[in-house]
């Protein structure tokens, strides 16, 4: 009886993307960032995951169309508005962000994209965006990719 052992190199592959947003609330198409630290990790067979590292903001796959965005924020702040600030306990803290966090339960925490033969596997029209619910100052999304 014979027996072989396959062993695989898994590599595993770490960038951050920081952004600064002009407004309260923004979708951004991070696609190409996203695709940019795949090609740097020379990984062709594996996972990528992709997640906003802040409480208040959200990494989700959809479409890049400015009407569905806009649906999107207004959907948003029909289920969460931002004022009057007083509606969340959040803000008796000294916040006025509690929407923000709402707003990003909805929208979810990150996205896990398999990799083939280099490149992410999306469906018709999938791309990677950041939503920002409290912006204007420095956050970051985490690209953390595992394959070989």
């Amino acid at each position: 009886r014979i027996s072989f052992v396959v062993q695989l190199a898994m590599k595993s592959f770490r960038k951050e993307l920081w952004f600064n947003t002009r407004s309260r609330m923004e979708f951004i198409n991070i696609t190409p960032q996203v695709q940019e630290a795949l090609r740097e990790s020379g990984i062709r067979e594996g996972i990528c995951l992709v997640n906003a590292m802040h409480i208040t903001a959200s990494v989700f796959i959809n479409d890049d169309e400015s009407g569905l965005h806009g649906d999107f924020a207004r959907f948003l702040e029909r289920v969460a508005p931002h004022a009057p600030i007083s509606q969340y306990r959040h803000n008796d803290t000294g916040e006025d962000n509690g929407d923000a966090h709402i707003k990003r339960q909805l929208f979810g925490r990150d996205v896990t994209v398999a990799v083939t033969d280099g490149q992410f596997d999306f469906g018709p029209w999938e791309q990677i965006f950041y939503g920002e619910f409290d912006g204007r100052r420095r956050k970051r999304v985490l690209v953390k990719i595992i394959g070989e």
